[in-house]
């Protein structure tokens, strides 16, 4: 294999740190393509994060993947950013820059939006409804994802604080887009739903010991699809129950996956690819882990 880049280091900053799958998923890269390279754990509690950080730019890193609690310190630490960073007020990577200083990327709407182009096809999504459930962090990635790079219309942004679901509308409206941003409250699920082609669920509920999502799926089409960006558990109640309806579910582990590829092409200058290979070693690491 041909190196593309040799003694290359980059990290994964959070804390706590030890539950992310990067360093599992890049080094089944760069084993793939023959790189000489490396993706070191940085735990870092937030008071040391910038510290860290500036350590490991010192060190001669190419750069960091950034986990909770960090991205918001992540985003405000840098000296300039991309759209979708600006959008979220969140970096989950920083690329160190031969000029010292740190330029701030969100690849999460990239990870959703690759993901669901995988399941439903280029295009499935245009002109159709989308509901997203949440209106935090999380959410605004893939609200920036659905207007940016799938172009649904409309939009129900639908959180328990209606007034966070708003917010949320209204930052992403813009004058002349074809993309209309509707917010409502978890109460307004059943008008929403009724034409809906695709659900995201942004919360946090059903992940961990979090109870899961109190929502009637009876009333989505059936034809509508149901995307959990959750991705441990990877199958979780609200996507087994989709399932058992009939429903197209799509889990988070794919949007986990494509996330990482402009990360790694950043760090270690190869654009991988996301196969099957790469997917079944996470979910073998996950069980490992359960």
């Amino acid at each position: 294999m041909t190196l593309t880049g040799k003694g290359r280091i980059a990290g994964v900053i959070g804390w706590p740190v030890s539950h992310s799958l990067s360093p599992v998923l890049h080094g089944h890269w760069l084993a793939e393509y023959g790189i000489d390279g490396a993706m070191i754990p940085l735990p870092a509690k937030p008071e040391d994060f910038s510290a860290i950080i500036d350590g490991a730019r010192r060190a001669g890193f190419r750069g960091v993947n950034v986990t909770v609690p960090h991205k918001e310190a992540a985003f405000a630490i840098a000296h300039d950013a991309d759209l979708h960073a600006k959008w979220a007020g969140a970096a989950n990577l920083l690329v160190f820059q031969k000029d010292g200083t740190i330029f701030a990327r969100n690849t999460d709407s990239y990870g959703l939006s690759e993901s669901i182009k995988k399941e439903l096809g280029p295009g499935a999504l245009l002109g159709k409804s989308v509901v997203v459930l949440g209106a935090g962090g999380a959410a605004r990635g893939v609200v920036s994802a659905m207007t940016s790079v799938l172009g649904p219309t409309p939009i129900h942004i639908l959180n328990r604080d209606e007034g966070r679901a708003r917010n949320l509308a209204k930052f992403f409206s813009e004058p002349g887009s074809q993309t209309k941003l509707i917010s409502g409250a978890l109460s307004d699920w059943a008008n929403a739903a009724s034409e809906a082609s695709l659900v995201v669920n942004c919360t946090s509920a059903g992940m961990g010991s979090n109870p899961p999502l109190d929502i009637d799926l009876s009333i989505l089409p059936t034809s509508a699809a149901v995307c959990d960006i959750v991705y441990n558990p990877l199958e979780t109640k609200l996507l087994k129950d989709a399932a058992a309806r009939g429903h197209k579910t799509i889990d988070g582990l794919g949007m986990l996956l494509y996330q990482a590829v402009p990360s790694f092409e950043a760090f270690f200058g190869q654009a991988p690819i996301v196969d099957k290979r790469a997917r079944d070693l996470l979910i073998r690491t996950l069980n490992e882990r359960a």
